[in-house]
């Protein structure tokens, strides 16, 4: 150990180690370390022996793209955000963290949590909700988790990439208030709260500006309004449209992925030169690298000798727990679900999702994870329901129909570098579930998909919606477990479910200038194109969407506007009924910095043992700025025993009513009234209270 550089000394502290290793870098391994080596690394530095640090997608689970492994295939991160159980989120961390431990990688390319604006965004299956406040509440844990596995978590797309349709390029026109009170709000609060160590910088533009260069996203607000300590990474390929180092460098971006374009030696050096960089300038941004290699022990070098053991058996029934969990009961007249086998002989399985396998290479996207094995939705009824009934794909003579269908990853669909083309399912999917529920009206359609679809055309016609989002690997159990009541449904909508396109408040508006933008709409082989420099600059640079509908996204407008969805925010339902009741606060007089209490009694009066989530928003009576009906405030989800009943507490903090004010660049909690909510959806509210801020 004594012959060892400062550096490579695990006992000292972690500033010393990282000046140590600063000091001893020369411009031109400081230039290396700034930009990708081979897609999924940084530059080894083999002069001081300095090992890469690489990376690893993804969202659910280590992908085989960026592995070369066949790894865990976790339900899509909409599964998991359904489930409304931030315990759920620390236990896939922690497994997601091990796994990218045991693939020789040290940062995790996830979570996403850009804000779900349209429902046909093609990567909403990747994001977590409509809601910022909801998404710290179910990410906080889920980075603290994967980091104290040694393992840095990487937020990202930072910020407003909301759709796929000209994502590397649209320019995004946005307000400061909506920008800081939606888009912004749950990378600035998770940063405040869990300290991640990387941000993905996102590929398009903001109200003019790319996100890799932009000096008020990543200097101004980023690194020191929030506190960043970490580092700022590039998607892959978002530097290719910017010319000078000096814009990314200044703005704060301390590593391009996935190789050099902006950050090449040449480059860096001229402006080094020519006075538009300086040295402390690269030392900054490096110091940031440097520090994350010393926490993810990418310089410990006896830990880089040590094989990891990972528990694949363990990983997949935590996978199996959060399918379930995840799994939204959307709809179930006369009670019709669960399966009661004692009076089943025939069931119907139909469905173009039935037997299908999601787990392909790049299939979706970066967040594709090939396991093992993958249980679909037909083999695992087969093995949980038993040889005792009959699997037949005839629904008129079967006691019970099920139609799983939904999406899939193909373009049009739900995946990467593509939008849905449709609300609607495909016309052959809609069709099938309405000549089945014509032939049997115990028909029961359960949705395989990431992202919401219009159930106008055929909702009616059948007594049973299943939502069952993207299961991963051990989902066909998991929904077999749900049919018969082995698991009780407690999923949750993280997002709104509209009826149509144009309820949505993206599509609310006469044109294509708020989705999907000004301009042409250009294809993937466009931005080849664009890398070979093609194509002038001149024919995307004004390609622009306009975010007109401000801060009134998902059930903000749906509420505002009194406009009916098919489905709300947070709605689900389950096999037996809750009753809440005694409210009580232990606050009705607050400071704008106070934290206040509410508790309630949660009593399960059905037949059987379920979950569900008591909600609270809040309504600010008088306001001088306009705000919406309703905003998420906090939640918690209680299991309660048939006959039983708990008595839960939620913490919540007057600071969460604060609306960003734009005259003085600040956040502001008014003095007067706040209603306070409490209920089980947006829309169900079963208890109101009011509380008065004083000061």
């Amino acid at each position: 150990m004594d012959n060892l550089p400062d550096y490579f000394n695990k006992t000292l502290p972690l500033k010393k180690r990282v000046s140590s290793l600063l000091r001893e870098l020369t411009p031109k391994e400081k230039f290396q370390l700034m930009s990708g080596y081979q897609a999924w690394w940084t530059y080894p530095i083999k002069r001081l022996k300095v090992p890469r640090m690489g990376m690893s997608d993804g969202p659910r689970g280590i992908s085989f793209h960026s592995s070369l492994r066949k790894n865990t295939q976790f339900p899509v991160p909409k599964s998991l955000a359904a489930t409304w159980n931030p315990d759920l989120s620390e236990k896939f961390g922690t497994a997601v963290a091990k796994e990218i431990k045991a693939r020789g990688k040290h940062i995790l390319l996830a979570p996403g949590i850009n804000i779900d604006r349209t429902p046909l965004n093609g990567r909403t299956f990747e994001y977590f909700s409509e809601d910022p406040i909801f998404i710290r509440e179910m990410v906080v844990p889920l980075v603290k988790s994967v980091q104290k596995q040694k393992v840095g978590a990487c937020l990202k797309h930072y910020v407003a990439n909301n759709q796929e349709t000209n994502r590397h390029f649209v320019s995004v026109e946005i307000d400061e208030r909506t920008l800081r009170e939606i888009y912004l709000k749950a990378f600035e609060q998770i940063i405040k709260a869990a300290d991640p160590w990387t941000v993905m910088s996102c590929y398009n533009r903001v109200n003019g500006i790319y996100g890799s260069e932009h000096p008020k996203l990543l200097r101004e607000y980023l690194i020191n309004e929030f506190g960043f300590t970490g580092f700022v990474m590039s998607d892959w390929g978002a530097t290719v449209n910017i010319k000078d180092p000096e814009r990314c460098v200044k703005a704060g971006l301390s590593l391009e992925m996935p190789k050099m374009h902006t950050y090449t030696p040449e480059k860096l050096q001229k402006a080094l030169e020519q006075g538009r960089i300086t040295m402390e300038d690269i030392d900054e941004l490096i110091e940031r690298i440097l520090t994350v290699m010393v926490k993810t022990e990418v310089l410990d070098r006896e830990k880089a000798k040590r094989r990891i053991k990972v528990d694949w058996t363990a990983h997949q029934q935590i996978a199996r727990e959060i399918a379930a969990e995840g799994m939204v009961l959307l709809k179930n007249n006369n009670s019709i679900l669960p399966i009661n086998l004692k009076n089943i002989r025939k069931i119907a399985v139909l469905g173009k999702n039935a037997s299908k396998k999601f787990g392909k290479f790049l299939y979706g996207g970066s967040a594709a994870v090939i396991p093992p094995f993958e249980i679909t939705p037909l083999q695992g009824i087969r093995e949980i329901f038993g040889k005792s009934v009959e699997i037949t794909n005839d629904p008129k003579n079967a006691d019970i129909a099920l139609v799983i269908t939904g999406l899939n990853h193909d373009k049009g669909y739900d995946g990467e570098s593509f939008d849905k083309n449709s609300l609607n399912l495909p016309q052959k999917e809609e069709k099938l579930i309405l000549d089945t529920a014509k032939q049997n009206p115990n028909t029961v359609v359960v949705l395989i998909t990431g992202s919401p679809v219009s159930m106008e055309k055929w909702i009616d016609n059948v007594p049973a919606v299943v939502e069952a989002w993207y299961p991963g690997m051990m989902g066909g159990y998991a929904l077999a477990d749900i049919l018969l009541g082995n698991v009780n449904p407690s999923g949750k909508l993280p997002i709104t479910f509209p009826k149509r396109l144009s309820d949505s408040p993206a599509h609310a508006h006469a044109g294509s200038s708020t989705y999907p933008g000004d301009g042409p709409i250009f294809s993937e082989s466009f931005m080849d194109m664009i890398r070979k420099r093609e194509i002038p600059e001149s024919e995307y640079k004004d390609v622009k969407v306009f975010y007109d509908e401000g801060i009134y996204v998902g059930y903000r407008y749906f509420d505002s506007k009194n406009l009916e969805p098919q489905f709300e925010f947070g709605f689900g339902l389950s096999y037996t009924k809750f009753q809440l009741s005694d409210l009580k606060l232990d606050k009705h007089k607050l400071k704008a910095d106070d934290s206040f209490h509410i508790s309630v009694t949660v009593e399960n009066i059905g037949e059987c043992g379920g979950a569900e989530v008591v909600q609270v928003y809040y309504s600010d009576l008088k306001s001088t700025v306009d705000r919406p009906a309703k905003e998420l405030l906090g939640f918690k989800k209680v299991f309660v025993k048939a006959g039983e009943s708990k008595r839960i507490d939620i913490k919540l903090n007057a600071a969460d009513f604060a609306f960003f004010d734009v005259s003085s660049h600040q956040w502001k909690v008014e003095k007067g009234v706040f209603k306070i909510l409490v209920g089980t959806s947006s829309r169900c509210i079963i208890f109101e209270e009011a509380v008065e801020v004083i000061d």
